[in-house]
């Protein structure tokens, strides 16, 4: 079964650091694209970043270019969010996605259940 579980949130002042993973099982991140989102109360679910299988090719939201760097180690089966100057409107829920096919099936996103990032002002 596929499983994805992320870590590295807690609580850091503004401007402050934190580097979230996202580690898999059940599954080969080299044949996944992968992506992290976030949702903060009350708003919708929004994609972050966003790497290829390769790692040659990311995308990242305009609210944390040149803020947010997203990576992955295939032979970790592990992809990380490195978050610099971090502000408060970064709080929410950061949830790691992979999209693409497994064995066959149809191409289709999987989830990890999130973790917490809260940035204090």
């Amino acid at each position: 079964q596929v499983q994805l579980v992320e870590s590295g949130g807690g609580l850091v002042q503004s401007g402050g650091s934190l580097r979230l993973s996202c580690a898999g099982s059940g599954v080969t991140f080299s044949s996944l694209r992968m992506s992290w989102y976030r949702q903060a109360p009350g708003r919708e679910r929004e994609l972050v970043a966003g790497i290829l299988v390769t790692g040659g090719y990311t995308n990242y939201a305009d609210s944390v270019k040149g803020r947010f760097t997203i990576s992955r180690d295939n032979t970790k089966n592990t992809v990380y969010l490195q978050m610099n100057s971090l502000k408060p409107e970064d709080t929410a829920v950061y949830y790691c996605n992979a999209f693409g096919s497994i064995l066959g099936t149809h191409p289709m996103d999987y989830w990890g259940k999130g973790t917490l990032v809260t940035v204090s002002s």
